[in-house]
């Protein structure tokens, strides 16, 4: 989707060695779901940070990544760039972005399958968040809540 973007914190560089991903003011909304000091963005991009495990998530951390993608869109629809970002850039920022992309219409399997075309055939490979997708994050939400 042109303006939502989907990275890590972390990539391979082209001598395949790790290299940092930071981030500047490339973007205008910066997601973070795990926030490591130094990797930015600068001061005055717009910065949420929700640190969630790349695990099962409670109540709460659901609703966190639903607002998440709620903020994603309502900046996309605004014309705004974001970067959704995790350590690796597959799960966790995966999560947020098919969910988004759920919000905006896309059953979960669609969505699942862009960001795999798009980002990496290893992408949203936590199968745990690929049966939250499918069975709609909201439902999971409310689930968990009873749960608890």
């Amino acid at each position: 989707m042109p303006g939502l973007w989907m990275g890590g914190h972390e990539f391979r560089g082209r001598s395949g060695r790790l290299e940092f991903a930071v981030v500047h003011d490339e973007f205008d909304v910066v997601q973070s779901l795990l926030r490591l000091p130094g990797y930015g963005p600068d001061p005055g991009v717009e910065h949420h940070v929700w640190p969630i495990p790349d695990g099962p998530l409670d109540g709460t951390q659901l609703a966190g990544v639903i607002r998440l993608a709620r903020a994603a869109n309502e900046a996309l629809d605004d014309g705004r760039r974001v970067l959704v970002r995790c350590y690796h850039g597959y799960n966790r920022s995966g999560l947020v972005i098919a969910h988004a992309l759920a919000q905006r219409g896309d059953s979960a399997d669609q969505a699942i399958q862009l960001i795999r075309a798009r980002r990496s055939a290893w992408a949203l490979h936590n199968e745990l968040f690929v049966e939250y997708l499918r069975a709609g994050l909201t439902t999971v939400r409310l689930l968990e809540e009873l749960a608890e």
